[in-house]
């Protein structure tokens, strides 16, 4: 396994347990959260639903 593979492998994950993006960016060195996205947007369709998710919880209160 390359070191390249485990940056990959923690960030995935990282993002996955739901660590801010700016967070998991400044722990990759990248210069701009857009890098870490453009990189890692694979992880955001679950995201993305667990956001609707909670959209619809709070509006339903």
């Amino acid at each position: 396994m390359r070191f390249h593979d485990l940056r990959h492998t923690s960030a995935t994950l990282l993002l996955g347990r739901g660590v801010h993006l700016k967070i998991v960016s400044e722990m990759l060195g990248h210069s701009t959260v857009a890098i870490t996205l453009d990189l890692y947007s694979h992880v955001t369709p679950t995201m993305q639903s667990e956001a609707a998710v909670a959209m619809d919880e709070l509006l339903s209160q």
